[in-house]
């Protein structure tokens, strides 16, 4: 049995009086591309945004790659990649100019080897000395990726990393999630609102519905349980309905 990469407690968040995520448990596997999925005011964003210590949770743990949220967040941190949806970078900065930035913002002192490493695996070559400003928002969303493993995580944490993507940006982004899992062995958790990629991208997923969690399983068992017919987008519709409150 694979070791737990991330593991929620009860993990909950309110704001004033409004609950944001109520009671989230739930285990997953080092080694897995896990989707939460969601409507739009789910909890999503709040859940990933706990899991990367940007938000304390009002009540509840998580551990991620064997570190509390709480109790050991700066080693959380040492331990995890992000891509929040609106990356930002200094576009009158080049490629590499960037990620020398940000590698000496995560601990590396000498930040041009892996740098090296990480846009030949994906595939930036020539494109070193090209200002940011000039990339489209597929190119920049790969940088973030970059970005995000320079100091070799554990666990990749993308929020809704294809919004705003054309149709051949989506492919490309889909394909590098692979691989990072794949090749590098990355564990990813990622946000996302687009159906017809968790059944191409991710190996499990879970249902958020008015910040409860009404679903976990592996994306296989859960098309298996459904008719053949049916389409995850309408498995979605009718999970989501069963566990509304």
């Amino acid at each position: 049995m694979r070791d737990s990469a991330i593991v929620l407690t009860r993990l909950s968040r309110r704001f004033g009086a409004t609950p944001a995520v109520t009671d989230v448990s739930v285990e997953i596997p080092a080694g897995e591309i896990f989707g939460l999925l969601g409507h739009n005011g789910a909890g999503k964003t709040t859940t990933v945004n706990m899991l990367t210590t940007l938000l304390p949770p009002t009540s509840g743990d998580a551990v991620v790659g064997g570190k509390s949220i709480i109790a050991d967040a700066a080693a959380v941190r040492s331990l995890i990649g992000y891509l929040p949806e609106n990356v930002q970078f200094y576009d009158n900065l080049t490629l590499v100019e960037n990620l020398q930035f940000f590698g000496r913002l995560s601990g590396l002192r000498r930040p041009d080897a892996r740098i090296a490493d990480v846009l030949r695996f994906l595939d930036f070559t020539g494109h070193d000395s090209q200002r940011l400003g000039t990339f489209s928002k597929g190119m920049r969303q790969r940088v973030g990726i970059a970005q995000a493993i320079l100091h070799a995580p554990a666990v990749l944490f993308l929020d809704e990393p294809t919004s705003g993507l054309d149709p051949e940006g989506v492919r490309t982004l889909r394909e590098t999630i692979v691989r990072l899992n794949k090749e590098l062995g990355l564990t990813v958790f990622m946000n996302t609102h687009l159906l017809s990629e968790v059944t191409r991208t991710c190996t499990s997923i879970g249902i958020l519905n008015q910040g409860r969690l009404v679903h976990h399983d592996t994306v296989a068992s859960t098309l298996a349980a459904y008719p053949e017919e049916q389409s995850l987008e309408e498995i979605f519709f009718q999970l989501e309905r069963a566990g509304t409150p």
